[in-house]
């Protein structure tokens, strides 16, 4: 049986992927003069990948006290004149059907040097309970703690958990990007961010700062599964592909539908939720990698960020407390599981709304309302205002941790190890 790793030594960290998980995870580690991380990415260089990143004010607390805000300036994200009341209205007459707070929309993308970049392709446990990764350009790496921040297809989830699938959910989203001096063109749109709902699709309006604007759709696609899973991210899209479950739609988002110039495409995949986030002592999922949901209801960097936190912070304590690396991996899975429950449980509300839809006769204007209602309202509005902090030092308390970092940690650095 491997053995337990202690945190009496240097602790070495090797974290896989450098979007906003893995990114965390290097500037918190960064401020433990105990660890000694590297950060592997196998992109060869930075670039926009998906939507623009919505900070909700949980997410915005996390960023501040890493130390990372510093680095966004007015320039780069949008904040609308409401604060954000995200917007859900009416695909087909543009009635607004229900709006509140969700904290503020900062996209940014903090500027790092990955100190890697090739594609992990194995890891093997050693008898001592260290892993020994092997990259596909034949570097090798030995170390103690392997966080998986790899997304939705992690290799690191797949070797922890390798009978966990995820699969096509049979939804296509399209994506693009066009300025805001386009969208003046067509009269009418609101300041403000927006979901224009059908009963089965929504498209998402949103200005992101930097002379940007994005325009995104969610369609249902009965396209063969098998046919799908081929399909990877970012796939060259047509303009008529993003349009045509939109024709029912009014004017106004007919005309925006019309800006669309290079359209990307993106299979939605997710997969079922995980009992734990931990394995075999040593590894740790963060991210996308350890709640594999298609959206992750706009949220994915702020629970990424949360895991984080709960991950980093568990580190130091055991470090400090003579603990295990087990035993704080054990506490991060203990604080974050029951979060993940919640939000499965909200997929399972979304599932009944389906099903209520699908089993009645409703007009466009009635099943749109229905599904405003029951999907959208403010009950699910926790997860925006959920604190790690206090959800950390609480669970620590009920486990019985002794000597938990007080809830008001004032961490300090930021981006300057990166």
């Amino acid at each position: 049986m491997p053995q337990t790793t202690s945190l009496n030594s240097k602790l070495r960290v090797a974290i896989i992927g450098a979007g906003p998980a893995g990114l965390g995870a290097a500037i918190e580690f960064g401020k433990l003069p105990f660890v000694d991380w590297t950060i592997y990415e196998q992109a060869t260089a930075i670039r926009e990948i998906g939507a623009g990143i919505s900070i909700q004010p949980t997410t915005w607390r996390l960023v501040e006290v890493m130390g990372a805000a510093k680095n966004l300036v007015p320039e780069d994200y949008y904040q609308p004149a409401d604060h954000h009341a995200v917007q859900h209205r009416n695909g087909r007459t543009g009635e607004l059907l229900a709006s509140h707070g969700q904290g503020s929309e900062k996209p940014g993308s903090p500027k790092t040097l990955c100190l890697r970049t090739s594609r992990l392709i194995t890891i093997e446990e050693q008898p001592s309970g260290k892993l020994l990764l092997k990259f596909e350009d034949g570097f090798t790496d030995l170390v103690d703690l392997l966080v998986g921040a790899d997304g939705v297809r992690s290799v690191v989830r797949s070797f922890a958990f390798p009978d966990h699938k995820i699969g096509y959910i049979g939804r296509t989203a399209y994506r693009t990007i066009v300025t805001p001096a386009d969208i003046a063109t067509v009269p009418g749109v609101p300041d403000a961010v927006i979901f224009w709902h059908d009963p089965h699709s929504w498209l998402y309006t949103c200005a992101l700062g930097a002379n940007r604007y994005e325009i995104t759709t969610m369609t249902r696609d009965m396209a063969k599964q098998s046919e799908k899973e081929k399909v990877s991210w970012e796939q060259n899209a047509t303009t008529e592909q993003m349009a045509d479950n939109f024709k029912d739609f009014s004017p106004l988002v007919k005309d925006i539908l019309a800006l669309a110039k290079d359209v990307k495409q993106y299979a939605l995949f997710a997969g079922p939720r995980l009992e734990s986030i931990v394995a075999h002592g040593s590894v740790a999922l963060v991210g996308d990698a350890s709640h594999p949901l298609s959206g992750a209801f706009g949220s994915g960097a702020g629970f990424a960020l949360e895991d984080v936190y709960a991950l980093t912070q568990g580190v130091a304590w055991a470090h400090e407390q003579g603990h295990s690396l087990r035993e704080a991996l054990e506490l991060l899975d203990k604080v974050r599981g029951p979060h993940y429950k919640r939000l499965y449980d909200i997929l399972d509300q979304f599932g009944e709304t389906a099903a209520y839809l699908n089993i009645r006769e409703f007009t466009f204007d009635e099943a749109v309302e229905i599904l405003v209602e029951k999907n959208w309202g403010e009950r699910h509005t926790w997860m925006y205002e959920y604190d790690i902090q206090k959800a950390f030092r609480d669970t620590g308390e009920r486990e019985g941790a002794d000597h938990l970092p007080p809830e008001s940690s004032d961490f300090q650095g930021g981006l300057s190890r990166l």
